[in-house]
This record gives C-alpha cells, structure tokens and sequence, in this order.
C-alpha cells in the first residue's frame, strides 16, 4: 500500500519538517519505493496571505528516499497554504511517471489534486466527460470518476460546504470497491477520506518542541511559526513520537480550513468505532 501527506495552513507555510521523515518512507524506512510525487498551492505575490490558485508540482518515478528531487524539497521551504504528498507502493499500474500521485486537473477555473492509498478490486467506472486518466492506476480513475460527478452536480462554483456535501454522497460509491483512503485539495480547503487508516495532528500555539519517527531530527515548532500561524497536517502513520495524532475511523471524511477542521462526517463507520489519540 502507498502512504499519504497532506497539509492545510491558516497563512502559507513551509513543509519541509514533516517531508523530511515522510519521504524516508519511500524506499528507506519503508517499502513505499515505486514512485512518489508532492504538489504546492501557493499563493500570488501580491496577496501572500490568501490561498493561491497556483500550483507547484513534482513527480518522480524513483525512490522519495534517494530521490535528487525530493533531496532538494527537504531542505528547500515552498510556502504554501494547501500541500498533497505521495509515496508509493505499486499494486495497480506500472511503475512509471503517469502513474505517480499526486494527480492534477482543472475543475471550475482552479487546479485539483489527489492522491489515494488503497486498491479498488473491480473499480470500471464510465468515464465520459472531459476528464480521462493518463496511467493506468485505479486511482487516476477515482479521481476522474470524482471530477467528474463534482461538475455533474453543481452547476456553478459550489461553497466548501456544498462540496464537502458532495464528496459525502460520492465516496462511498468508489469505497465499495476497496480501500479508500485520499487527500483532495482545490487550494481552498483539503478534504481526507479514511477508509482504513488516516491521522491527523492540529499545530497552533502554544507550539512544542517535536522529534520525527522516521529520521534523527528535533525541531521547536515556537521558532518556526508565529502567533497567527494554525496548520493541520494529515498523514497514514504519525510522523513524530511525541504529538497527539487523532485517528480517523473508517468512512470518515473530514475537511479542513485555515489549519483547522471545518467539518466531519462519519459516513460507513463499523459498529462499536471510536476515534482515538
């Protein structure tokens, strides 16, 4: 199975921390080594502090771990309100540059990126609009299948609510198939889906000192951000050791906004499922 990373932030920040021990996972604390990309939102100069339409984009078909790319992005800080990052363990497609993750496409003026960690037995849909995979993973075909019935839905730019609303209904439609587990972001707002296992961890002040599982490195997060500064990062396993992740139960999709979460809804959850620390 692959793994997932995402970040959302109430102003742009840099992710540098947190892909640092999450790409060991590809290829050097873990087998997730067939492949691995990240995508940036960032903002237009002249307004920082808003979410950006922009998107910033690597793929790579090697290893994260020994990866030039990914070298560079763990020391080079992109500030950036939304992020989706990807490591992967091939079990649907070839081990090439199409079938990376995270996936991009155009919906309503704004750039859309998904990446998903699972396998999807059987998962045929009928693609018959604009948006069409490029590989040939299952994953670039949820995503498609999910554009496509987002624009089937909504007439014109729906709300975060309206669209989380919409996810809501369309999830478990794919789900059924498989694991499920994604991050999507349209730069406004990063949705997590958790069919078997997601985490997340809220950043705001006062911050802490953290230590990464994946990797020999301390940080104080108070010399990193600012007073204003609230970040969420969601990710498959935690990545530090001594933060409070929240796991998510299966069926659960939550949205977050501004570093925070905007919504949760549990929509398949199994009898008896309760969402632990």
């Amino acid at each position: 199975m692959c793994q997932l990373l995402g970040m959302n932030s109430r102003l742009p920040a840099s992710l540098t921390l947190s892909f640092t021990g999450f790409s060991q996972r590809g290829g050097g604390t873990d087998h997730h080594s067939d492949g691995w990309g990240i995508a940036f939102f960032e903002s237009d100069a002249t307004t920082p502090n808003l979410p950006g339409k922009g998107v910033r984009y690597f793929v790579d078909k090697e290893s994260a771990a020994t990866s030039s790319i990914a070298k560079m992005l763990r020391s080079y800080p992109i500030k950036s309100h939304n992020v989706i990052a990807h490591v992967r363990k091939a079990t649907v497609g070839k081990v090439m540059l199409e079938n990376c993750h995270p996936f991009v496409r155009e919906l309503w003026g704004r750039y859309w990126v998904f990446a998903h960690n699972g396998d999807l037995k059987g998962y045929t849909p009928h693609l018959h609009g604009a948006f069409r995979p490029v590989g040939d993973t299952d994953s670039e075909q949820a995503f498609c299948w999910l554009l496509q019935e987002l624009a089937k839905s909504h007439a014109g730019v729906p709300s975060i609510e309206e669209l989380t609303c919409t996810l809501n209904e369309l999830a478990p439609q794919v789900a059924k198939f498989g694991t499920f587990n994604f991050l999507l972001s349209n730069g406004e707002a990063l949705w997590a889906h958790a069919s078997t296992k997601l985490h997340y961890v809220l950043r705001q002040p006062p911050f802490t000192h953290v230590h990464l599982k994946d990797e020999d490195v301390k940080a104080d997060l108070a010399a990193l951000n600012g007073p204003e500064d609230r970040l969420a990062i969601v990710v498959t396993e935690p990545l530090t050791t001594n933060e409070q992740w929240t796991a998510m139960v299966p069926g659960q999709l939550t949205v977050f906004v501004e570093g925070t979460v905007s919504s949760c809804n549990t929509l398949t959850a199994p009898a008896g499922a309760t969402v632990s620390a």
